[in-house]
């Protein structure tokens, strides 16, 4: 089920949260009109979002006016008609590119029996499928949707996504090394019986006329006529797909008008081949159109795959096996589909909880993180909830199976796809053009080819004369200015480490309205850092040595102040990292914290236990508690009032306070906390001024988004937030104008789908960088304003691109209609309107 479907399922369930739908068993979240809550931040987002004074329907027209996206089965919410028993099935399709693939697609799969709905996005490559599993299997829907040069197959198949990238390479292979053949032949045998070249001497020339119009010329003809053959329907086998679904949907496209002029110098030449004696052929036209446009799309395909081979390094998330625990106490590792509830299953620090359940043994603090988004760590004992997905840092647990047997991560997954195949693109602005300009060149032609006769003109030459018009008018430089141009704009925008996933990018932005920033990993960097102390450098060497047994985040964020307090003591000199920087604050002066070495002999741990609240242990012969002032009071320790006062202090601006001592006594405390990225203040200061709405959504605690809320810059700050809530949020804000999400997590991936453009941070999780529209490989925040500038110039190309190629028709069809261009010239024309677009297409989009 949608995220988006929201509310209104909510509205159904009476036990869903009334934003996001997820349970509300044993929370108690309501607002003024008792509508009920998963969480204080589900809350939030509604009571500010909820009841905006919005036209659903105003702005769904808007958007399909603007964008020219096929009709589906949704309505402005999101919300689908789903039969009971009915799933949805999530395909790869391998060769949409346009709006008219999304409208054809879904036709095909609804027709199927068994099939209730079905939604596809050309954008990510997705369809969804609602289907009753009884009347129709996963094979039979792939073999449904594939065909006419489609192919469909299960999201996470490497090996059919390879399949598709090799066809479509030996597609251009074909092309050009075929078309290369046919063209030698027109450029040493055919165009010197037109032009006359001069190299060649009369004799020659005669001899070349006579050999044309013999049986051995038909022969030849014929040959030249085969390798067309192969260039038009094994090299354009996609744009005469394309083509044809332009035209069953009734909405003519850029593939319309190239497979038309492509066809019909094809068929002219064949007919001419066939019933005329010394014929005048022009399979070279449908070499060279068939050719120009094919090398255009891949060449923007291969600045993708480039692109996105930068990734490469983003981490995988979900979880395949399991280790179960068998009932002689032995462990098995088994498949996380065999699961069933109840099992119990044993993980350990570093390890992935595969499915969501509750702990039932053991003691370890988990970072949910890359579910929730709350950079915190929690402590999980006997009797807890655990997330599937999340990390357990350090002990291990034993985790009952739920009731579902299902994971978070798997959901939020789902969610992923779901937003992404209900997300469809627009219809490029050369489609939209295509669908006046393609009636009136037919016309035209049709016109100039009955006036011809009208006057006493023979057949053939009406044919020729309509011919020509057709062959003019065809769209090479139209073809060519959108996907060239996109490509100039990936290409800008991998030259400053920041990768376009998705070519519609440049088209599909228009000013924003709503930028939503996540917090963790975004506007901070993720990673817990002592950022305050309050402690002697010798006590902070033996806690740091005791917190380096620890796999706690924390405490691994203390364990790296050793290095502050040997780079003290080895002095500045002497420190090993140069580039170390003040990061840790000693009573107003700065404290250097990087990665040097230790600075002299490390301290000894000779024993270490961990607790619910810190950790202790003796550190050469003394005795060491670090942790939350309730660990000391336990012990029975003093813990001095200031050391309380300034552990609170820190807590309540959502700062992670430990406090250190040893012997008896708490002496000082150390701060830990996600460190702001560097720039984010400039970055939501220039979108404010810009006129941009800045929102901040995080999953974490409202008071460790503080700062944000202060900055006058960020207009709302929604803290608590589960991922199916920042969808939601996302979607309610799309209502009010185009919103663009930046995160970098796996919980902000379905907020990521769900926006009109997603932006991930490239240091992120795969799932995040699958769904977004566009990495910023090198994490440098303040590249997101450069993903507008290039999108805004992209845009600007495209247009020039387009400007010119009308042009160009605009002398070249009235020259055609009139008889004043032949075939021949008139594809030298057409050459020639194509080089000057690839130039322009050529240029750098920005000036650095």
């Amino acid at each position: 089920m949608s995220a988006t479907e929201g509310a209104a399922g909510a509205r159904d369930d009476p036990a869903a949260c009334t934003l996001c739908e997820l349970p509300t068993e044993g929370v108690d979240v309501t607002d003024d009109e008792e509508n009920r809550f998963c969480c204080t931040g589900c809350r939030d987002v509604y009571g500010a979002l909820g009841d905006a004074d919005v036209d659903a329907d105003a702005v769904r027209e808007r958007r399909r006016a603007r964008d020219g996206a096929a009709g589906d089965e949704t309505d402005a919410d999101g919300d689908r008609d789903v039969p009971d028993g009915h799933e949805a099935a999530f395909l790869e399709v391998d060769g949409m590119h346009c709006a008219t693939c999304e409208a054809f697609i879904e036709t095909v799969a609804t027709d199927a029996d068994g099939v209730s709905g079905a939604s596809a996005s050309y954008v990510t490559d997705t369809v969804r499928i609602d289907h009753d599993p009884d009347a129709v299997t996963i094979d039979d829907l792939t073999e449904t949707v594939s065909g006419l040069g489609y192919s469909a197959y299960a999201r996470d198949d490497a090996f059919s996504r390879r399949q598709a990238s090799n066809m479509a390479t030996a597609r251009l292979a074909a092309g050009v090394l075929v078309g290369m053949a046919v063209m030698l032949q027109y450029i040493v045998l055919i165009y010197p019986t037109y032009f006359a070249f001069p190299f060649y001497d009369e004799r020659t020339l005669t001899y070349l006329d006579e050999a044309m119009a013999s049986t051995s010329g038909t022969y030849f003809f014929i040959v030249i006529g085969v390798l067309t053959t192969i260039v038009l329907f094994f090299t354009g086998k996609p744009i005469l797909r394309g083509a044809y679904v332009s035209a069953k949907t009734r909405s003519p496209n850029m593939d319309l008008l190239v497979a038309i002029a492509a066809v019909s110098a094809y068929l002219y030449s064949t007919l001419a081949v066939i019933f005329v004696e010394s014929p005048s052929i022009y399979y070279d036209v449908t070499v060279a159109i068939v050719v120009i446009v094919t090398v255009g799309n891949h060449y923007e395909d291969s600045v993708k795959d480039r692109a996105t081979a930068l990734l490469s390094e983003v981490t995988a998330v979900q979880v395949d096996d399991a280790r179960r625990l068998t009932g002689d106490g032995e462990t098995e590792s088994v498949a996380v589909d065999a699961l069933e509830p109840g099992d119990r299953l044993l993980v350990r620090a570093g390890e992935r909880v595969p499915v969501d359940g509750e702990a039932v043994d053991g003691d370890a603090a988990v970072d949910e993180s890359v579910v929730t988004g709350e950079s915190l760590a929690v402590r999980k004992v006997a009797g807890d909830p655990v997330v599937g997905g999340s990390v357990v840092a350090d002990g291990s647990l034993t985790v009952a199976v739920g009731p579902d047997a299902a994971s978070s991560l798997d959901r939020v997954a789902e969610l992923v796809y779901d937003l992404q195949s209900g997300n469809h693109g627009v219809q490029k602005l050369a489609d939209r053009l295509a669908t006046v300009f393609v009636p009136a060149v037919l016309v035209i032609a049709a016109v100039a080819a009955g006036a011809s006769l009208a006057l006493g003109g023979a057949p053939t030459d009406a044919m020729l004369v309509g011919l020509t018009v057709l062959i003019v008018s065809c769209p090479c430089a139209l073809g060519l200015a959108t996907p060239l141009a996109v490509a100039a704009g990936i290409r800008d925008a991998l030259e400053r480490n920041v990768v376009v996933f998705d070519d519609t990018v440049f088209e599909r932005i228009r000013d924003a309205d709503t930028v939503v920033f996540d917090k963790t990993g975004t506007l901070t960097t993720g990673e817990m850092r002592p950022i305050e102390r309050q402690v002697d450098d010798d006590l902070l060497r033996l806690a740091a040595a005791l917190e380096s047994r620890s796999a706690h985040p924390v405490g691994q964020a203390i364990a790296a102040a050793r290095s502050a307090a040997d780079a003290a003591e080895a002095g500045p000199g002497e420190a090993g990292d140069e580039g170390a920087t003040p990061a840790v604050a000693d009573g107003g002066a700065a404290a250097a914290v990087g990665e040097s070495g230790d600075g002299g002999d490390a301290p000894a741990v000779e024993s270490f236990e961990s607790h619910a609240r810190g950790v202790s242990g003796v550190v050469d012969g003394v005795e060491v508690v670090v942790g939350h002032p309730a660990l000391f009071d336990e012990r029975g320790w003093t813990v001095p009032d200031e050391v309380r006062e300034a552990v609170a202090a820190a807590r309540d601006v959502g700062r992670v306070p430990v406090a250190v001592g040893r012997d008896g006594a708490a002496e000082g405390f150390v701060v830990v906390g996600d460190e702001l990225r560097e720039g984010w203040e400039e970055t939501v200061t220039a979108l404010d001024e810009s006129g941009v709405e800045v929102i901040v959504l995080t999953g974490d605690d409202e008071r460790a988004a503080t700062v944000f809320a202060e900055h006058d810059a960020v207009s709302s700050v929604f803290a608590g937030v589960p991922p199916e809530g920042k969808a939601e949020a996302v979607g309610r804000l799309k209502r009010r104008g185009v919103t663009v999400m930046v995160g970098d997590g796996t919980n902000d991936a379905p907020a990521l789908a769900a926006a009109d453009l997603g932006i991930a941070l490239g240091g992120g999780t795969a799932m995040a960088a699958d769904a977004a529209d566009v990495a910023i490989v090198d994490d440098e925040l303040g590249s997101v304003a450069t993903v507008f500038e290039l999108a805004r110039a992209a845009g600007r190309r495209v247009k020039g691109n387009i400007g010119w190629a009308f042009c160009y028709n605009a002398v070249a069809i009235p020259l055609a209609a009139t008889g004043l261009l032949n075939p021949l010239f008139a594809a030298v024309a057409m050459g020639a309107s194509s080089l000057l677009v690839v130039t322009n297409s050529s240029r750098a989009l920005l000036d650095d």
